[in-house]
């Protein structure tokens, strides 16, 4: 007799061998993603500090400082504050992004999301929104997690001894902290992570694209990856000099200190110096955040000095192989470009898309190397105190000169890449000369992503 069933119960979803859901396996992997790169950057934070001398700061403050550190890196905005009544006020400011820090998190984060389709060519275009999606989620409550640490207030001496008695007796003595404004640190954290993984997409060859987006990988993903690597042998080149002077230099803590949150600064720095791009700013009195003494000697000798190949040739003349190393990087990336690019794109087709891609990486780059640090206290409103209460750094790109300077170098060093590749196969491209096969100067161009 048959029996007659009804459907069957709606589960969990799809589950692997393992007996793990597809859903909550995405997800896993999205946290994952998300965990890994802010866990680097909390590392990365905290070795960079404790060798600044965070660890000194009084009222365990240094879990907190850490804190602030990640969310400036990751897009947030922490707000410095400081104030003691009528009697005495602070007044702090701090605009700076520890791109040590940056760096460091956003390879990890792409390099762990990619993990799970890096045997995959092609992905359907919901999936790939899904995943993104999953990701910016768990980066924004973890990221939400740090900034509710990233807050911390500190009671300070005005190094005056009246205004000293009188906050102790009106009970107004003067404090200094900072906290996160929670709104910009989600809205701008959100940017970041989403800015990061596009890029993996953009960059990344392992990275699958839908069908629809496979149009665009030939004119896109070359002169990305040219920009990404040029930035990335800069950083490298900087950390060997960076370890010479660890080793060989008076001042190792120092060296340390810029290892870890610094570094890209002034790499990415030399490469719109060295192409002729320039910044301008002025250095106070020193206020903790440490300087090569070229670029220090520069910006203290003018009440607004200009950052440029011109005036850091007069502080040292070993300045002038920028230019040279740039070039050579800049013509390797489009040497490379070209050879990632299809056989038979135009040479003037190479000089314009680097040109657009340096000019907007340099655009980025001076945006994110913007130094404003300002620290100070008044009495009664009246001038600044003196001493080491107070100070000012402050270094603004030219960025007008820098994205015109990026374009005139990626004419010329795309234009003379594409020359240097016609001689070298191409990807995707086969050619073969022998017996049998098709005769010379016959090519057949395939897509290596199908």
């Amino acid at each position: 007799m048959s029996q007659i069933r009804g459907p069957a119960p709606a589960g969990p979803g799809p589950v692997r061998p393992g007996g793990v859901p597809a859903v909550l396996r995405a997800w896993g992997q999205a946290l994952g993603a998300a965990a890994a790169g802010l866990l680097t950057m909390i590392v990365v934070a905290a070795l960079g500090l404790w060798a600044a001398g965070a660890t000194d700061l009084p009222g365990g403050a240094f879990p907190s400082v850490v804190a602030a550190a990640v969310v400036v890196a990751a897009g947030g905005s922490i707000g410095l504050t400081g104030d003691a009544g009528i009697i005495v006020q602070a007044d702090a400011a701090l605009d700076v992004v520890p791109l040590s820090v940056t760096l460091a998190g956003a390879l990890v984060t792409a390099a762990v999301f990619l993990l799970p389709l890096r045997h995959r060519a092609v992905a359907g275009t919901a999936e790939l929104l899904a995943r993104i999606a999953r990701t910016a989620v768990c980066w924004l409550v973890l990221l939400l997690l740090i900034a509710l640490a990233a807050r911390h207030s500190f009671r300070i001496s005005v190094g005056n001894d009246l205004a000293d008695e009188l906050g102790a007796e009106l009970g107004t003595t003067p404090t200094v902290g900072f906290r996160p404004d929670l709104g910009a640190t989600l809205g701008f954290g959100l940017l970041w992570v989403l800015a990061v993984l596009a890029l993996t997409f953009l960059v990344s060859r392992r990275a699958p694209l839908s069908s629809r987006l496979l149009h665009y990988q030939d004119s896109l993903r070359p002169p990305a990856f040219a920009m990404v690597l040029t930035l990335l042998v800069y950083v490298a080149i900087a950390l060997v000099i960076a370890i010479i002077e660890l080793i060989t230099g008076d001042h190792p803590t120092d060296t340390l200190a810029v290892i870890f949150l610094g570094l890209p600064n002034l790499a990415w720095m030399a490469l719109g110096i060295g192409t002729g791009g320039g910044w301008t700013g002025h250095v106070d009195k020193a206020i903790g955040l440490p300087l090569p003494h070229v670029l220090d000697r520069v910006l203290r000798t003018h009440e607004q000095g200009t950052l440029d190949l011109g005036s850091l040739a007069e502080q040292d003349g070993r300045v002038w192989w920028l230019p040279v190393v740039a070039a050579v990087v800049l013509l390797t990336a489009a040497f490379l470009a070209a050879v990632r690019s299809p056989a038979r794109r135009p040479a003037w087709r190479h000089a314009v898309d680097l040109a657009v891609a340096l000019a907007l990486t340099l655009f980025v780059v001076g945006m994110l190397t913007r130094v404003y640090a300002h620290y100070g206290l008044s009495l009664i409103g009246i001038g600044d105190l003196g001493g080491n209460l107070g100070g000012q750094v402050t270094l603004q790109p030219q960025l007008l000169r820098l994205v015109g300077v990026g374009a005139a170098w990626g004419l010329v060093t795309g234009f003379l890449g594409s020359l240097l590749a016609r001689g070298v196969r191409h990807r995707g491209e086969v050619r073969d000369d022998g017996p049998g096969h098709p005769p010379p100067g016959g090519r057949r161009e395939f897509d290596d992503q199908v």
